[in-house]
């Protein structure tokens, strides 16, 4: 099943190869996504925030966050090649967008917990 936000197909995959260590990947993967939304907040430097913004790319997609994935995408280019006029709003949506994954993946943990 997927939704506009979350591929649960993704996460049974990853369920399936994690086994007894799924629950700390979703841990981890919340925490990290953390301090990396934090850093995009942080960045100063245009090659600063298109770095940040592939690596949380990356984790995003590596989870099955496609649309959060495609955001972060999006601010990588923008930062890379311009226009960086906007950039603060790609960066609230991006924070949203997490908010969103972060409730949908503690309802994964809890799921998965019981």
């Amino acid at each position: 099943m997927a939704s506009e936000h979350l591929d649960y197909k993704v996460l049974a995959a990853l369920k399936e190869v994690m086994e007894g260590e799924y629950l700390l990947l979703l841990d981890t993967f919340l925490e990290d996504s953390a301090a990396r939304l934090a850093h995009l907040r942080q960045a100063r430097e245009a090659q600063d925030l298109g770095q940040a913004a592939h690596s949380f790319k990356g984790s995003s997609s590596n989870m099955g966050a496609w649309q959060l994935a495609q955001l972060c995408q999006e601010l990588e280019e923008r930062a890379f090649h311009g226009p960086l006029q906007g950039i603060e709003d790609l960066v609230n949506r991006i924070d949203s967008e997490f908010a969103t994954v972060r409730g949908l993946f503690e309802d994964e943990r809890q799921r998965a917990a019981s």
